[in-house]
């Protein structure tokens, strides 16, 4: 999997916990056009405050992560440390170091340390390859089961064009956005204002659809890069064909990526897709397809295969979208189990149960109330979710 001028790599710093690769880096052999998408949360780790401030300039040329500390709720000498590891890159690369962005995961709250940065930064550098994204995608694991890694190649204008992202998260997922740190790679030739909305309105449909426990991180990060390599022509507003081809790929990329971070939720065992369909409005069907998603009695449920809908209907009560209670119809795939605000028996909820015995499912809420819909994927909350973040930080 390989994108024209970009290599990565990744090494084994020290930096919480030994024999695991933990530091990576991303190179662009050529300043690239550079958009992101960051944490809403209030609370916002010192390296998101830094990218944030060098993305105006819409340019960058290499990214380094680390993961086991998220640099965060770590003030000024946070801050500090982020520029600094930003320039300890920037001299080895030789580079100018406003072309850096930096991105941390891990545990908040805690300060880091230098040392292991400064001498494992001569190593990352001399290790970078053009096949180097698997190491990438391993390093930047926190609680993670596997890497997520996707790639693609689509022709624009008659030009081979590469995509290639990486991301990880499992844990602390929820919209705006999840916790997650995703970096996505393309040799194609776009202009910043393009490639901004791309990534902005890209970002609303697939990381913002997705929860694994409703928690928001402080350093959730998405960028993209593209560095004009491939030489295909200007994707620009005169070109809205190539345009809307390559809008689709980055979109699939996106999706795809999000995909596997819910399936990759802690201690997950389903994957669940929430559909709320018939409201006025579709931010009330996102609202409420987004509430009944995050509900622990409802994730619980999923994980007991237990087809609950009471558990459904109360979480759709609480949230901001009006219906009339008599008009809802629940179903499980194709098994309804709920018809004008009423339960079907219990033939209905045997064979409801069945469904959920399946790894991937989707629960149908009809509100017959409108014709706007909304989508959120979530998973179970299991057993193992408890222990894994009971113990995190240690």
């Amino acid at each position: 999997m390989r994108v024209k001028g970009f290599s990565a790599a990744a090494v084994e710093a020290g930096i919480r916990y030994k024999n695991r690769l933990d530091l990576g880096l991303i190179y662009s052999d050529r300043p690239a056009v550079t958009a992101g998408v960051f944490t809403t949360n209030r609370v916002k780790a010192a390296p998101v405050l830094l990218d944030r401030k060098r993305l105006q300039r819409g340019q960058a040329q290499a990214v380094l992560i680390n993961s086991g500390n998220a640099n965060a709720c770590t003030g000024e000498k946070g801050l500090e440390f982020a520029r600094l590891t930003a320039d300890m890159a920037a001299r080895e690369l030789d580079i100018d170091p406003e072309f850096v962005q930096v991105a941390s995961t891990g545990v908040i709250g805690e300060p880091l340390e230098s040392e292991p940065f400064a001498r494992a930064m001569p190593g990352l550098v001399k290790a970078l390859s053009r096949d180097g994204f698997d190491d990438l995608a391993r390093a930047m694991m926190t609680t993670d089961t596997r890497p997520k890694i996707v790639h693609r190649t689509i022709a624009v204008d008659g030009v081979l064009v590469s995509i290639l992202g990486v991301a990880k998260g499992a844990g602390m997922i929820m919209p705006n956005m999840a916790t997650m740190l995703c970096f996505v790679l393309t040799d194609a030739r776009i202009v910043f204002p393009v490639l901004r909305d791309i990534v902005t309105k890209g970002v609303e449909t697939s990381f913002n659809r997705i929860t694994v426990d409703g928690d928001t991180s402080t350093n959730d990060t998405v960028l993209v890069m593209a560095n004009g390599a491939a030489g295909n022509g200007w994707l620009e507003e005169d070109n809205p064909g190539a345009v809307a081809t390559f809008r689709a790929a980055m979109e699939g990329v996106f999706s795809e990526l999000a995909t596997m971070i819910v399936a990759d939720g802690e201690g997950a065992t389903r994957m669940v897709t929430i559909r709320v369909e018939g409201a006025r409005e579709q931010e009330a069907a996102l609202d409420a397809a987004r509430t009944i998603a995050n509900s622990p009695l409802v994730k619980t449920a999923f994980f007991g295969r237990d087809p609950n809908w009471g558990r459904i209907m109360a979480a759709l009560g609480r949230s901001d979208c009006f219906f009339h209670p008599d008009r809802v119809c629940i179903s499980f795939d194709d098994v309804m189990m709920v018809e004008n605000g009423l339960g079907l028996g219990p033939d209905a909820e045997r064979k409801a149960a069945m469904v959920m015995e399946q790894k991937t499912f989707t629960v149908h809420v009809q509100l017959n109330d409108g014709v706007e819909c909304g989508e959120i994927l979530t998973c179970d909350l299991s057993n193992e979710y408890v222990a894994i973040n009971a113990d995190y930080r240690s």
